[in-house]
């Protein structure tokens, strides 16, 4: 059972825990129109998509086939990073670690370190921003062979993840099937970034920052407002198109894991993550705006006798419902600070 780490989440929300079915007369509530409006936009969907939704304050979560095991492209450079993280948590190397570059690392599909002369060397550090700002298929190679692909799986099952395989390096002119993941995995994972539980607190919020650094922006915030911090990876290969990522709505954040595969044009998976993207935002947005202008900050000890009820219901239900649409906080928060290696 996952613990609420919001004061106002716990006030409003005691006895809700991860995976506890949001109440029947939730029917009517934000989440549940979301839910709708992701329904009937995947019904019109151009090939196979895969999508989840989940609010970090109330752990409330919708989507549509959240669960469809699907091809990861690049963001299966997720779970590489933690593997690599886990790695020098238990003080396997550290990020100054000096790796080779090798024939059998490189591949051109993306990223400028294929170009580079065989014998260069990189750091641990250096790999890493390369792998997931740039989606540098050479550097996760190196990443790869440093922590070997059995480790990052039998990580991720460790995990709970069970759509979750690298069964292969990073191969543009390979078999794209061979690196699996879900809207509902990866939701995992960075929802485990957000409370600071993915290897460590220290790991989780380095992880968060190099994700955040992200250059390629023309998905998930696309159709966001300017300035928003978003960590985020995409993934493209062929004919799939996925992105997964943590938005800071003001002091709400929610994470977004959209998939897409089997896509008649790559012009079209767009279209959908956008919409997809938008959707939420706008839904997340009212939820989070209505949480901060009506719940109380409720002591620790009242909250324990607080009945549970879960806030979008009564958000619907109060009387003030209808300033639910209010636009939410401008300021977006500042991402920790690295601190040293430990």
């Amino acid at each position: 059972m996952r613990q609420l780490r919001s004061l106002v989440a716990l006030a409003v929300l005691c006895a809700v825990a991860w995976g506890t079915p949001v109440p029947a007369r939730a029917a009517a509530a934000p989440l549940a129109a979301l839910e709708r409006n992701l329904s009937a936009m995947s019904s019109r969907a151009p090939g196979d998509v895969g999508v989840m939704v989940e609010d970090v304050a109330t752990g409330f979560s919708t989507g549509v086939n959240r669960g469809a095991n699907m091809p990861a492209a690049s963001t299966i450079k997720i779970p590489v990073m933690v593997e690599v993280f886990r790695q020098m948590a238990r003080g396997t190397f550290d990020l100054n670690r000096m790796l080779t570059l090798q024939a059998s690392d490189r591949d051109w599909g993306w990223g400028d370190l294929a170009d580079a002369p065989s014998g260069s060397r990189y750091p641990v550090s250096k790999l890493l921003t390369l792998m997931i700002t740039e989606s540098d298929n050479t550097a996760t190679n190196m990443l790869i062979r440093l922590v070997g692909r059995a480790h990052i799986n039998m990580t991720m099952r460790s995990l709970g993840l069970r759509q979750t395989v690298v069964g292969d390096y990073i191969r543009s002119d390979g078999d794209i099937r061979s690196l699996r993941s879900s809207p509902q995995d990866m939701t995992t994972l960075l929802l485990d970034m957000v409370h600071e539980s993915l290897v460590n607190a220290w790991s989780s919020r380095e992880m968060i920052q190099i994700l955040a650094g992200q250059h390629h922006n023309g998905l998930l915030p696309e159709p966001l407002p300017p300035g928003m911090t978003i960590a985020h990876k995409t993934g493209t290969l062929h004919d799939t198109l996925n992105d997964v990522g943590i938005v800071y709505l003001g002091n709400a954040p929610y994470i977004i894991s959209v998939m897409t595969t089997h896509l008649p044009s790559l012009d079209a998976g767009r279209r959908f993550i956008r919409g997809v993207s938008r959707l939420a935002y706008d839904a997340l947005a009212r939820f989070s705006a209505w949480r901060v202008a009506t719940q109380p900050i409720v002591p620790v000890a009242e909250a324990a006798a607080a009945p549970p009820v879960a806030p979008d219901v009564l958000m619907w239900e109060s009387a003030g419902a209808s300033d639910a649409t209010a636009a939410p906080p401008d300021a977006q928060p500042q991402l920790p600070r690295p601190t040293p290696q430990p």
